[in-house]
C-alpha cells in the first residue's frame, strides 16, 4: 500500500540524463513509497524499447540540426520533445500499481488547468479528440513505472520533419499525418505554462493519493548509478542495436501495435532460422524475448504458441498474433 509520496525535478534536458534517472528511482524504490518525477527533453526522438530507430526517426537529419536520439525502456511508439513538452513519471511497486489511478492524476492536473480531458484508446489522452498525452509502461522484479508526455507548447512542425510513422499506424487512426491527431493544451488554454502544469500534477499527486508529497533527495550511491547508466543510455549500442538482413520481411497492424518481423527460415523452410521483431508495442518485456524464444523454432502454430509461452510475460493474445503473421497465409 502507498503511504509515502515523493516528488523529483530533473536537473537538465538531456534524454540520456532525464531517462537514466527513471532507472534509478526505479532501483531505489523502498516499500509504500510511489515517485512522481517531472522533465524535459530538448530537441529529442525518443523511440520505445523495441522499435527500429533508423525505420522510425530521420537520424541523420535529426543529428544535422543538434538533436537527440534516445530509446526508453518502456514499449509503445516514437515521440518527439521539445521544450514545450512536459513529461511525466510515476515510479512505484508493482503491487500498487493502478493505470487508472495514475492516469486519473494527470486527468486531474489537466482539469485544474480549466480543461476537459478524457482518456481514448489504449494509452491516450485526448482534449476535443485529439491527442495531447501517450502513456507507457514498464515492470520489472517487482517495481513498475507510468510515464507519458504531456504536449504543452511543442512545435508541431518538427514532427515530420523527424519522425517516420508507418502508414499502417495512420491508416488505423483514420488519419493522413501524426499532425492530425495531436494537440498543444495551449490551444485550448493560451495562458497555460510548464511552470502552471508542474504545480498542478503536483497538486493532483497529493488528491488522488490523500497524502502530502515530499522533495526525495539522492545519496551519492544513487548518483554514481545515475552517471553508469547515463553513459548506457547514450551508446550506440542502446541506441540502435544490430540491425541485421535477413530474407524476409512483414509488417502488420494489430489492436495492440505496428509489428514489423524480418526473418531467415532453415534450408528446408521447415524452422526459424533467425529473426528480429520491431515493435511499438506497450508490452515491452515480451516482445524483446520473442526472436529469441523462436529462433529454430518449427513453422508450425502449435510449437510457435509453446515457445511463446516459455516467457514469464507471456501473452496469449500477442502470441495468437505474431504465430499467425509469422505463417504462411
Amino acid at each position: 500500500m502507498i503511504d509515502k509520496l515523493f516528488l523529483i525535478e530533473g536537473d537538465s534536458n538531456n534524454p540520456h540524463r532525464n531517462l537514466a534517472l527513471e532507472a534509478v528511482l526505479l532501483k531505489r524504490l523502498q516499500p509504500g513509497e510511489c515517485y512522481l518525477y517531472l522533465w524535459q527533453n530538448k530537441h529529442t526522438v525518443v523511440i520505445g524499447r523495441n522499435q527500429n530507430a533508423l525505420a522510425e526517426c530521420h537520424v541523420q537529419q535529426l543529428e544535422q540540426d543538434g538533436g537527440y536520439l534516445a530509446r526508453r525502456l518502456s514499449g509503445g511508439g516514437a515521440v518527439y520533445h521539445d521544450l514545450g513538452n512536459l513529461n511525466f513519471t510515476m515510479i512505484m511497486n508493482t503491487e500498487d500499481f493502478d493505470a487508472d489511478r495514475q492516469t486519473g492524476v494527470i486527468l486531474k492536473a489537466v482539469q485544474l488547468q480549466g480543461l476537459r480531458a478524457e482518456k481514448n484508446g489504449r494509452n491516450d489522452l485526448t482534449v476535443e479528440g485529439k491527442k495531447f498525452s501517450g502513456h507507457a509502461y514498464y515492470h520489472h522484479a517487482g517495481r513498475s513505472y507510468h510515464h507519458g508526455t504531456l504536449m504543452m507548447k511543442v512545435d508541431m512542425g518538427q514532427l515530420p520533419k523527424y519522425l517516420n510513422v508507418s502508414p499502417l499506424k495512420l491508416k488505423a487512426k483514420g488519419v493522413q499525418s501524426v499532425q492530425s491527431r495531436v494537440c498543444n493544451l495551449c490551444d485550448f488554454n493560451p495562458r497555460i505554462s510548464v511552470a502552471d502544469m508542474k504545480d498542478s500534477l503536483r497538486e493532483a499527486f497529493c488528491q488522488v493519493y490523500g497524502l502530502p508529497v515530499r522533495e526525495l533527495e539522492l545519496t551519492e550511491a544513487d548518483k554514481a548509478f545515475w552517471q553508469s547508466e547515463e553513459e548506457r543510455m547514450s551508446a550506440p549500442e542502446w541506441l540502435y542495436g544490430e540491425v541485421k538482413v535477413l530474407d524476409f520481411s512483414k509488417e502488420m497492424r494489430f489492436g495492440w501495435g505496428t509489428v514489423r518481423m524480418d526473418y531467415t527460415l532453415s534450408p528446408d523452410k521447415q524452422s526459424v532460422q533467425e529473426l528480429e521483431l520491431w515493435t511499438d508495442g506497450l508490452e515491452a518485456e515480451f516482445l524483446q524475448e520473442v526472436p529469441g524464444l523462436l529462433q529454430g523454432c518449427p513453422m508450425n502454430r502449435e510449437a510457435i504458441l509453446a515457445r511463446l509461452s516459455m516467457s514469464d510475460e507471456a501473452s496469449p493474445r500477442l502470441a495468437d498474433d505474431i504465430a499467425a503473421m509469422l505463417l504462411p497465409a
